[in-house]
């Protein structure tokens, strides 16, 4: 097969679409829409049918080749790229046919990939990995998915002996900021089930991820000239400090959970002498622990206003997503097709949970069940981010079998 992936992939990296969390506009950034004209561009050339939207959506589809009454399929990924490192001038550099050992990234030397911290690594020998070059992020995460999708569309529509049936296309922005299906037109998707391109190793496949809520503590404290307070002030900044250490440090945060332990996480604060607001993110798999989390967050605020009898508190919820596993135990062929064709393209499936959320969660609630798959991202949202084209090309075979299957269903 004449894949397409690398050469899309390493000409979409160059395409600044790094999201900002900050800005209410959608996109969060109008240089996403840069990377949506170049793909549409890429798809009319291919006779590809493609549309857009205000938020620099696409949405592609392919006609079945055997014919009506087979179920409507489509695949995700998001343009955006994460904040957390620059996307700006990204160079990406292909290393061909590695042999092991480490990977000095040559704008900036302290930047090394090495084996010992990348484990995959060691079984990629003989792959081409691509890197960036040390000053920025790659971004394979999800210009892996992006890329790996438009070629196996490339394939489908170029080699009329790879049977499907009616196949979607849906790719994103904003992903990276939680807002990535936020304007989706489920009627104009118009499928049954779908998968998300946006995961890891070569094999791996996601059908779990987090059920999330973010919370708002607002303290109300009491202010009082500091040179005659005694008996009067009750500092807000103080109360959310008291607040905050008494979060367990060795259980129930990030740095303390792994697998299917969930956390409380606070990421912001606000403080001023009377007023005060302390933001968090709460996560579990198990969607109703989250209510046990809440309860948590009101028990030490109790107790802390107890020294602090003139203050008040107000603790609002607000829902971000669900965890995917809901809606996908109910639908038990969209797992069992992901993983007979990872097994068929030669793959061993690895089955996990991600800690964390995707498009695919809130589209599973949305009444599309849509698991999360591998697209060779590694070392993600960092300068070490790395990918392997052959992993790629197998994600490019993963949907081409998916879609194989789903049409002899």
């Amino acid at each position: 097969m004449n894949y397409t992936v690398k050469e899309r992939f390493l000409k979409y990296v160059v395409v600044d679409t790094e999201a900002d969390p900050v800005s209410n506009s959608s996109p969060s950034t109008e240089k996403q829409k840069n990377l949506t004209a170049l793909i549409l561009e890429e798809l009319q050339s291919i006779g590809i049918k493609a549309t857009t939207n205000d938020s620099g959506y696409i949405y592609a589809s392919l006609p079945s080749n055997v014919g009506p009454g087979k179920d409507k399929i489509f695949f995700c990924a998001h343009l955006d790229t994460a904040p957390d490192c620059s996307g700006k001038d990204v160079k990406p550099l292909v290393h061909e046919d590695y042999q092991g050992g480490d990977i000095v990234l040559p704008n900036d030397p302290t930047q090394v990939l090495s084996p010992a911290k990348y484990p995959a690594m060691a079984n990629k020998i003989g792959h081409d990995l691509i890197t960036a070059s040390g000053l920025t992020l790659l971004g394979s995460d999800d210009k892996s998915g992006v890329a790996i999708i438009v070629d196996a569309f490339y394939q489908m529509i170029t080699n009329p002996d790879l049977k499907h049936g009616e196949v979607k296309m849906l790719l994103t922005t904003d992903e990276e900021i939680g807002r990535g299906v936020a304007h989706v037109d489920l009627a104009l998707l118009d499928a049954d089930y779908g998968f998300t391109l946006d995961g890891g190793d070569l094999g791996g496949f996601e059908f779990e991820n987090f059920s999330a809520n973010k919370a708002i503590i607002e303290i109300t404290g009491v202010s009082a000239h500091p040179g005659y307070a005694k008996g009067k002030m009750e500092n807000a900044i103080k109360i959310a400090a008291d607040i905050i250490a008494q979060f367990p440090k060795d259980s129930l945060s990030p740095e303390s959970t792994d697998g299917m332990q969930g956390f409380i996480h606070p990421n912001n604060l606000e403080a001023k002498l009377e007023s005060a607001k302390i933001e968090l993110i709460l996560r579990d798999f198990v969607t109703t622990k989250l209510d046990e989390q809440k309860d948590f967050l009101d028990k030490i605020c109790r107790k802390t206003m107890q020294n602090y009898p003139h203050s008040s508190y107000k603790i609002t919820i607000t829902e971000q997503y669900r965890n995917m596993r809901d809606i996908l135990d109910q639908h038990p062929y969209v797992m069992e097709v992901a993983t007979q064709a990872v097994t068929n393209i030669g793959v061993t499936p690895k089955p996990g949970a991600i800690r964390g959320g995707t498009d695919g969660a809130v589209l599973s609630h949305k009444g599309l069940p849509c698991p999360n798959l591998f697209a060779g991202e590694q070392a993600i949202h960092s300068k070490h981010e790395w990918v392997s084209v052959q992993d790629m090309q197998k994600a490019v075979d993963m949907i081409l079998e998916i879609s194989r299957l789903v049409a002899e269903k």
